[in-house]
């Protein structure tokens, strides 16, 4: 077959039909990733598509299947590590599947946020929306985009609605494993700082925490809970309330990896060692987690996976031979990872009194 000649216009998708030897309807299922190609013909027409560098237009297919090729993301969160995971996850998906991300911050209290949530689906006609914490659960963004029949997935919410799909880890049970390595260790004197509480997972968390140490026989001291807002000053400053007990905990739980480093911060500062005189445990496997020393031990939260997996479930919802999935399939749960690292030791044989 012949190539198209030097220096001509941009090719097109006619072009590629033609090179190929089959008809645009097969050259557009094969750049939508929709069943009903042979395995040879599909190679094929990559393989054109590749020799011809074909690009196509997103206008032009948007016209052509009433999809706009476009994934939004809407986020809200103090944690920057959190947000460049899920945007690096969603951003490799989409471009795999020749879709584009669009990324739009939305201050979760704001009085208009329906408002704002409908301008931005009518200025880009999204396929779909990934909504992390805490938007994910603001009634007022599920709304907007419910009336407005923009599809979405929910990243982490507070709880699992019916015929809402969803992606999460399971926050309560990775909370308990944290807990329990720290009581095996022998630890029983174990502070928890909670996170923002306008999340889901803050409350979810403390509740693994509250579980483990239940079952342990272990109560739970007022005293040694206190709220943080997953910043990295917000466990600086519950480390030091914590620290100032006359009987100091052994062991602190963080919710989120930047308060756990507010609290080794904290703890240097006090002279104590970590972890001998103070063991700290945190949770999402951030990228300073193993670079600090001790580095953290720590949940690794499956973000960038959670997120690939949301656009996934948009995409798929926009084939054109979807069908609409079971309950059961509309919820997925991926798996975490306890990475035990050099900030947890065994405690001393007493707990620390501060001195007078």
């Amino acid at each position: 077959m012949a190539s198209r000649a030097a220096g001509s216009s941009a090719p097109t998708i006619v072009d590629v039909a033609a090179q190929a030897g089959v008809s645009i309807k097969t050259v557009s299922r094969v750049l939508n990733q929709e069943p009903g190609v042979q395995e040879k013909t599909r190679e094929q027409v990559l393989k054109v598509v590749a020799e011809l560098k074909y690009r196509p237009k997103l206008s032009a297919r948007s016209l052509a299947g009433a999809r706009s090729f476009l994934i939004g993301l809407l986020y809200y969160d103090p944690s920057a590590a959190f947000v460049a995971g899920v945007q690096q996850g969603a951003t490799l998906r989409c471009r795999e599947a020749g879709y584009h991300l669009v990324v739009e911050s939305l201050h979760n209290d704001a009085p208009d946020i329906d408002s704002q949530v409908e301008r931005v689906v009518s200025a880009l006609r999204p396929d779909g929306m990934v909504l992390t914490p805490p938007l994910c659960d603001n009634p007022k963004v599920l709304k907007a985009l419910r009336e407005s029949g923009t599809p979405c997935v929910l990243m982490s919410p507070g709880r699992q609605a019916k015929g809402q799909a969803s992606v999460r880890m399971d926050d309560v049970h990775a909370a308990e494993e944290v807990t329990n390595l720290l009581i095996s260790l022998g630890h029983e004197r174990i502070g928890f700082i909670r996170g923002a509480s306008d999340q889901a997972a803050s409350g979810l968390r403390y509740q693994g925490f509250a579980n483990a140490m239940k079952a342990h026989g272990l109560g739970l001291d007022p005293e040694l809970i206190q709220q943080g807002d997953f910043t990295f000053q917000s466990g600086v400053d519950g480390a030091h309330q914590l620290l100032s007990r006359r009987v100091r905990p052994t062991a602190v739980f963080a919710s989120n990896d930047d308060m756990a480093l507010g609290v080794l911060a904290a703890a240097q500062r006090l002279g104590l060692a970590v972890p001998s005189d103070l063991s700290i445990a945190g949770f999402d496997d951030s990228p300073a987690a193993s670079l600090v020393w001790p580095p953290l031990t720590t949940v690794r939260q499956p973000v960038d996976q959670m997120a690939r997996m949301a656009v996934e479930m948009l995409i798929a919802a926009n084939r054109s031979d979807a069908q609409p999935l079971a309950e059961s399939d509309l919820h997925r749960v991926l798996p975490y990872e306890l990475l035990v690292r050099n900030s947890t030791c065994a405690p001393a044989a007493k707990p620390v009194t501060k001195r007078k």
